[in-house]
């Protein structure tokens, strides 16, 4: 008797969970433990159902599917990921977070059992990363907003919005609109994700927006405190400030050629 798998199908068509739901039939030792029609409900059933398997597409309502595999990457043990898209220009991405496979819409019944056979063969391997969505973005590839799982509620926060970070360890405090939000990520991952004309890293536990600064004050010798708008009071390092200088200079550079 073959082993049971669980099995998640994500995605915001009825149609397309309707045809991987009948592929699915022809494979008795796989269980759909799952079916979602959007990225918080697919956050919501791996974490009351870890799977084997997921199918997940990439363009949905709320969450896509990178967001998603960003806040179930710590699930233990982490799913055999299958992309199902009909968008081709996320396969790289889809690779980089360690996906099995990525099927383009529509695809044949063959691709699909093809992806599905590479998915069990890597699960009999044991090989799948704990940090499914780790290198998910290029750094080209700016993120437009974060994400940050608290429990059962995701909160989704617009990089307008973010006024400064602070690291805590292997954890990130994202500060918006006077509400703190904790992350598991280490700054320096952060920072490289961030648009270094916008974010600025002014010292080693500190990330601010360059349009939240009011002004900056001398501290003690070679540091500066960075005192912004709702009157919060960051460390500013000496090499923090040198970057500071130059984001400023970029700043006012990009607003004179646009006058």
């Amino acid at each position: 008797m073959l082993p049971t798998l669980r099995a998640i199908i994500v995605d915001d068509q009825e149609l397309a969970r309707s045809f991987l739901r009948e592929l699915l039939r022809a494979h008795p030792e796989i269980e759909i433990a799952a079916e979602c029609a959007n990225g918080f409900e697919a956050v919501k059933a791996v974490a009351e159902c870890p799977p084997d398997l997921l199918f997940l597409d990439v363009q949905m309502p709320k969450l896509d599917g990178f967001e998603v595999l960003e806040l179930i990457d710590r699930a233990q043990p982490a799913p055999a990921v299958i992309f199902v898209t009909a968008y081709d220009q996320y396969a790289m991405r889809a690779f980089d977070a360690h996906a099995v496979d990525y099927l383009l819409k529509p695809f044949s019944a063959e691709r699909f059992e093809r992806a599905l056979a590479r998915a069990k063969s890597r699960l009999g391997e044991g090989r799948l990363p704990a940090g499914l969505a780790a290198e998910a973005r290029p750094s080209a590839e700016r993120p437009q907003r974060m994400v940050v799982r608290d429990g059962t509620r995701v909160h989704i926060i617009p990089l307008d919005k973010l006024d400064y970070v602070e690291a805590q360890d292997d954890y990130v405090a994202l500060h918006s609109g006077g509400k703190s939000y904790l992350k598991q990520q280490p700054i320096a991952a952060l920072e490289a994700s961030l648009d270094g004309t916008r974010f600025v890293r002014i010292h080693r536990s500190a990330i601010v927006n360059l349009e939240r600064i009011a002004r900056i004050e001398p501290y003690a010798r070679d540091s500066r405190i960075a005192i912004l708008a709702d009157g919060t009071r960051l460390p500013v390092s000496r090499s923090g400030y040198a970057r500071l200088l130059e984001a400023m200079e970029g700043s006012r550079g990009k607003r004179s050629t646009t006058r």
